[in-house]
């Protein structure tokens, strides 16, 4: 499992609080709480606090100064993915493109020159797709777009959209069919992530939602998801989950073990 760590967002006051006032402190702390949690890399989204590149390179070189974890560039504007991709010290994650033409034709090339990966949404100019067909065609579209530009199919994540449970219902299991869908894209098949808070998004019991969503997504061929990793009974389920589909071997300590093993 591919774990993104959600927190370094401008949508959290906290974090909003650190760029407006260069905070480095606040910003530092999520980044190494997520890190020793198990982030294989950490999202970096400045939200509507700041129009300005170079708040958003500040956000990730602050970020850079306290751990190693690899960057998920979290913007849709190419300028700014491009200036994030030159400071980045690790291969980053590209977070986001989606099925337009006019996106796959500035980003793609971008992942390839810097050698990064790449979050392919399952939206266009139409707006969120409302069922599995059109997620499957726009994840279709993105891949074999991701391929022919030389994007190697091991660096390009499909994300089919998560929507809020409370408002959307309905979209949850179309997310779980389209998930086992993009597993037939090839072989071996893309990543598949997902943002997991969206599920949860103004309910009541959001940790018990989004650990339940996540095993039911992993169970359809989920390999990823940006997502609370300070949550540790989320990140348990995870592996939990991964250990009976025979993806782990079996010790009565699996759960160290997995840990242990993704440290060496």
């Amino acid at each position: 499992m591919i774990f993104v760590g959600e927190r370094i967002n401008g949508g959290f006051k906290d974090i909003q609080t650190a760029i407006k006032e260069r905070d480095k402190s606040i910003i530092q702390r999520w980044a190494k709480v997520q890190t020793e949690a198990g982030a294989d890399y950490l999202d970096v989204n400045i939200g509507a606090v700041s129009n300005k590149v170079e708040d958003f390179i500040w956000m990730i070189e602050t970020v850079q100064e306290a751990v190693p974890t690899p960057i998920s560039i979290d913007s849709n504007k190419p300028a700014f993915i491009k200036e994030a991709l030159k400071v980045c010290k690790h291969p980053a994650l590209i977070n986001s493109t989606t099925a337009d033409e006019e996106k796959l034709d500035q980003i793609i090339p971008l992942a390839v020159e810097y050698g990064a990966s790449l979050v392919g949404v399952c939206m266009d100019k139409k707006g969120s797709p409302q069922d599995v067909n059109r997620r499957v065609e726009l994840g279709a579209t993105i891949f074999s777009e991701a391929i022919e530009k030389g994007l190697p199919e091991e660096r390009i994540f499909i994300d089919p959209v998560t929507m809020p449970l409370k408002f959307l219902q309905e979209q949850a299991s179309n997310v779980i069919e389209a998930i086992r869908q993009f597993r037939l894209l090839s072989s071996p098949p893309p990543h598949i992530i997902i943002g997991l808070s969206n599920i949860s998004s103004k309910t009541k019991k959001p940790a018990l939602l989004n650990r339940v969503f996540l095993v039911m997504c992993i169970e359809a061929g989920l390999d990823a998801a940006i997502c609370d990793v300070t949550d540790e009974e989320l990140v348990n389920s995870a592996i939990a989950a991964e250990l009976i589909l025979n993806k782990h071997i079996y010790s009565d300590a699996f759960i160290k073990a997995y840990k242990e093993g993704r440290k060496r």
